[in-house]
């Protein structure tokens, strides 16, 4: 199976394009699903998991790979379906989110499609039950093929914290800002609630929305009202990088490029990570990139880069 990982190492070629590759994979039905395979380490036929006493209920076991012991979470289980049953047939996705490394139990994993993230869409307005862990979907061979809010299952899983400890950051925040608000960009709305709970104690103004192409939007016809530059009106953006319609990368980009918008920071708010994601901030001119979810890091961020003209 490590053979359908092989055209990984051309991922760097899709960046700054809006592009994106799809490992996609079935759970304990018939349906299709897709996970962004810059996430994704490693898969593999599940070995023999280790029972756990006092484990959370979608957790079916540990497994020691590579000399990593890793908690293996039944994504079906974890999104109200029922359990995957046949493990001697079923797949282990090792990947990576918020600074962790987590196994998912599948039961089957198909192939790598590369797609534009505009061909990505946000899910139906309005869904509930197994839906509501939907943060897109895309059509592939005529199929419906459904992105699951990983960030969704693993704040159920074990909560982040959200509080801000250093109080000398927040009163400085809070002077920098003036009257200005924050934008914040982010496809989750578990990762869209975290920041904002973390910012609202400081009494910080903030709007919300579901992905670049609604962060551009706004930003541009917030634009027209101010007189040289957004920075009269916005302090900072807080973007997610994998977003439908359009990425992180591709709107720090398009900020960048608008004599309007360009003197705006930039903080890539992301549960990818790593030196490669690190290269790419710097590609596209974003000022930051932070790994999920640290609130004090966040907060540390957000004052350095509104404290720079």
């Amino acid at each position: 199976m490590s053979s359908i990982l092989d055209s990984v190492n051309q991922r760097t070629q899709l960046v700054g394009q809006n592009r994106l590759e799809l490992l996609l994979f079935k759970l304990a039905g018939r349906q299709r699903y897709g996970i962004n395979v810059f996430k994704v380490r490693e898969v593999l036929q599940c070995p023999r998991l280790t029972a756990m006493p006092k484990r959370n209920q979608f957790v079916r076991g540990i497994a020691h790979i590579r000399g990593q012991t890793i908690s293996v979470i039944d994504l079906s289980l974890a999104t109200g379906g029922r359990p995957i049953a046949d493990l001697s047939t079923a797949f282990i996705i090792i990947a990576e989110y918020n600074r962790s490394i987590q196994g998912f139990l599948v039961s089957s994993v198909e192939r790598i499609i590369n797609m534009n993230w505009e061909a990505i869409m946000p899910p139906p307005k309005g869904t509930s039950g197994k839906q509501s862990y939907l943060t897109a979907v895309t059509e592939i061979d005529k199929e419906l093929v459904e992105i699951l809010d990983v960030e969704k299952i693993l704040e159920e899983i074990s909560p982040s914290p959200t509080m801000i400890h250093d109080e000398s950051v927040t009163k400085s925040i809070t002077a920098d800002l003036g009257g200005r608000i924050i934008l914040i960009a982010d496809d989750s709305a578990v990762a869209r609630n975290q920041v904002k709970r973390s910012l609202e104690p400081l009494g910080v103004q903030m709007h919300l929305v579901n992905n670049g192409r609604e962060a551009l939007t706004y930003l541009q016809q917030l634009g027209k009202e101010c007189q040289e530059s957004i920075t009269e009106k916005v302090g900072l953006l807080i973007s997610d990088i994998e977003m439908p319609d359009m990425d992180g990368y591709t709107l720090t980009a398009e900020v960048k490029a608008d004599p309007k918008l360009r003197k705006l920071h930039v903080i890539l708010h992301t549960s990818l990570s790593g030196v490669f994601n690190q290269q790419m901030v710097q590609k596209v001119g974003a000022e930051d990139f932070i790994a999920k979810f640290n609130p004090d890091e966040l907060a540390q961020s957000v004052q350095k880069w509104l404290h720079v003209d």
